[in-house]
């Protein structure tokens, strides 16, 4: 956001002061931008507080065969390392600090921002963070949900909130879900603001723009701005049932940030999700998960599981393992998320019994936190998927709440 998103004014004086203000915002941004962060460091940032710097947070690269190089992030939010390091392609970059997520991402990073977001309570929350590369250019955060719109000039809907605005251009974009609201379908996109009068700019393609998705205390997806021209893009819904439906794509708008909301509300989604074949890539990573998962190694599961599906993100089966391992490492919010997406993604002849499981997952969850008429709802559905005696048993528990 900036200067430029205020909306017109008639009064003289009132006028004048807001062309102070705007000026005074821009000397500050192009003070801040001509300052580029140092090369041979990243800068760690909050994703919910604006410009604070995150002190003290483990910062590694790591690259196949190689030893970790690893950093402390200093009072600035710098952690330094050999700029080459940086640079590399092939290195993985993983950023930790305790009572925050846990933060990936593909190098080349050298001199990048990244935003650390504080682990979330509930088990329907999600927090979707957005930040860029490019400087100067103006993207706008915007969630659509419920005839509410969640954008910079309204911040706040029922439970959902813009933490952060980058009225600098500088910071992250935050959005915060507290809690899904029951039947509400979510729509989350990214506005060129910059380019409103030029949809079909390929500046937002061209800006560097990543989207990170955090459930309780994980990051569960990042998105990489498609190389398409246009103006919006609509990264990714999420439907009445709580399925996450991946769109991840930009077209030409000239809609105003305003009726932006109304226009992602009618947005044609993705339809139904297309699976890709499951690899023999995959495969083996996801039997190694159930290796590690079946010898109580828990991290080297997940991670496998996490490898299976990113090598096939249809993978239905990994979806579903890697929510039975959330489960017993006690992330509920990560388990119903993964539950949720072997769900959307289950077909052919397991894929009753792989819904049915998922749904018993997530009813267990929401049983376990008191959310009765949940658990319910989802044990009813694992019913119907495939008739077992735990879940009548399940379903007679919870009807007494």
């Amino acid at each position: 956001m900036s200067a430029h998103h205020t909306a017109p004014v008639r009064s003289a004086p009132i006028r004048a002061a807001l062309l102070r203000t705007a000026a005074t915002a821009l000397l500050a941004w192009a003070a801040n931008a001509g300052a580029a962060d140092p090369e041979g460091a990243v800068t760690v940032l909050s994703a919910t507080v604006a410009d604070q710097r995150i002190e003290g947070a483990s910062v590694e690269l790591r690259r196949d065969g190689q030893a970790a190089l690893a950093a402390a992030s200093d009072a600035q939010g710098r952690a330094a390392f050999d700029p080459d390091a940086l640079r590399d392609p092939d290195a993985r970059l993983s950023i930790r600090k305790p009572g925050y997520a846990e933060l990936l991402a593909q190098c080349p990073c050298d001199g990048k921002r990244y935003a650390l977001s504080p682990a979330l309570a509930s088990l329907d929350g999600l927090r979707v963070v957005l930040s860029w590369d490019a400087p100067g250019v103006d993207l706008d955060a915007h969630l659509s949900y419920a005839g509410r719109h969640v954008y910079f000039q309204r911040p706040r809907g029922p439970d959902a909130l813009l933490d952060l605005d980058a009225a600098d251009h500088r910071r992250p974009e935050t959005v915060t879900i507290a809690r899904r609201l029951p039947g509400a379908t979510y729509t989350y996109a990214v506005h060129d603001f910059g380019h409103r009068q030029q949809p079909d700019s390929d500046a937002l393609a061209r800006s560097g723009a990543r989207v990170y998705v955090y459930v309780g205390q994980t990051l569960v997806r990042t998105y990489a701005a498609p190389a398409q021209p246009g103006n919006v893009w609509t990264v990714l819904r999420i439907d009445s049932d709580g399925r996450f439906e991946e769109i991840d794509r930009i077209a030409a708008s000239r809609a105003s940030a305003d009726a932006l909301g109304a226009e992602l509300a009618r947005a044609p989604g993705q339809g139904a999700p297309a699976a890709a074949a499951e690899g023999e890539n995959a495969v083996a990573a996801n039997q190694r998960g159930e290796t590690a998962y079946r010898s109580g190694d828990l991290v080297g599961a997940i991670a496998a599981y996490q490898q299976a599906i990113e090598l096939d993100p249809g993978y239905a089966l990994a979806f579903s393992n890697l929510g039975l391992a959330y489960v017993r490492k006690g992330r509920a919010a990560e388990a119903i998320w993964a539950s949720r997406r072997a769900i959307a993604l289950a077909k052919g002849a397991g894929a009753a019994t792989i819904r049915a499981g998922a749904y018993y997952n997530i009813g267990k969850l929401y049983e376990l936190d008191g959310q009765y008429e949940r658990a319910m709802s989802n044990y009813l559905a694992a019913r119907r998927e495939k008739p077992d005696k735990s879940y009548d048993e399940a379903l007679q528990r919870v009807s007494g709440y």
